[in-house]
């Protein structure tokens, strides 16, 4: 009768065995597939490359919609207590990039007007390289 016992003893303690087995690999494969959606997801946007874009240019605080008079004057007030320049175009808004003096005289000229900007976009901002005033 022992033996008895031992062989449905064993047979149980396979299933339980294999059913581990199982959730161990059900576990390992969710996982998985839970670390490549979030990495993913949390790839920073793809660098376009250097591209030229004409817009207007504005203030990464106010946007489109200036809330302190006239464009012009929106901008150099926002960017007066710490917003960074940026530049509108169309529905787009990118925030300009940049610690060129020359590149910002430039910006804080064109403040509510449009301007010509060259440089590496990435997600919605734009590492200024150069900047002219829109013919």
């Amino acid at each position: 009768m022992t033996g008895a016992g031992c062989i449905g003893y064993e047979g149980e303690h396979t299933r339980m065995k294999g059913w581990r087995r199982r959730s161990i690999l059900i576990a390992a494969l969710a996982s998985s597939v839970c670390l490549f959606v979030a990495s993913y997801g949390a790839r920073p946007a793809r660098a376009a490359g250097k591209q030229t874009l004409t817009g207007e240019v504005g203030d990464a605080m106010c946007g489109r919609k200036h809330m302190e008079g006239a464009p012009a004057e929106c901008t150099h007030t926002c960017v007066a207590h710490g917003s960074k320049y940026a530049l509108v175009v169309g529905d787009k808004i990118y925030i300009l990039e940049t610690s060129d003096k020359t590149v910002l005289a430039l910006l804080d000229q064109q403040a509510g007007k449009n301007a010509t900007i060259t440089g590496t976009v990435t997600g919605d901002s734009i590492a200024v390289s150069a900047a002219v005033a829109a013919k």
